[in-house]
Order: C-alpha cells, then structure tokens, then sequence
C-alpha cells in the first residue's frame, strides 16, 4: 500500500513549456540543454520535434525558471535561436530529474 498518496506537491515550484524555433535540431541544442537545466537545478524534459523545433517542459523555482528561459534563448554556439514561445504547463506528470525524450 503506497502512503505517500498518489502525487507529491511542492510549494513554490513553477512549471513551463517552451517550444524553440530556428537552427536548434543537429546543432547539440538538447544535450546542452539538459546539461544547463542540471546546473540550474531544473527539473523536466526536453525533446525534438517533427517540425524542427524543440520542446521542453522545465519545472523549478521562479528564479531558475526565469534563467532556464534566458538561456533558451541564446542555446550552444552552433544554435541560432529565433524564438521561444512559454506557455504554462499544468503538471501531468511528477518530474524528478532532467532527461532528453526521443522526439515526438
């Protein structure tokens, strides 16, 4: 029998959905994505899209949030970012770690 219930809430945690378009796909942009998300202690995933473009959901704090977003923005050397689009993400599902997901 599970005591802990069926999720865990956590006060203070925001969770975001970025979608990144541009020269972000063949370019390093995931790999150095989770590796900046660990850095910043963020939680989620990030993954490739069909139509070229990125997706992430990031979960943390307000201040690592706004930082995850920032550095969306500029991506590793060989990127060139046009956009990040953030959206609110409702929690679908409990996000322990930073992981790359095959693309979607």
């Amino acid at each position: 029998m599970n005591r802990a219930g069926p999720c865990r809430v956590v006060t203070g945690m925001i969770r975001r959905r970025l979608i990144i378009t541009g020269r972000v796909q063949g370019v390093f942009y995931r790999n150095w994505f989770v590796a900046e998300m660990h850095a910043l202690g963020v939680t989620g995933w990030v993954r490739n899209r069909a139509d070229g473009s990125v997706e992430a959901v990031i979960e943390g704090s307000d201040t690592s949030i706004a930082a995850a977003i920032a550095r969306a923005h500029h991506g590793p050397p060989a990127a060139r970012v046009a956009d990040v689009t953030v959206r609110d993400d409702a929690p679908a599902e409990p996000l322990e770690r930073f992981a790359k997901r095959p693309t979607a």
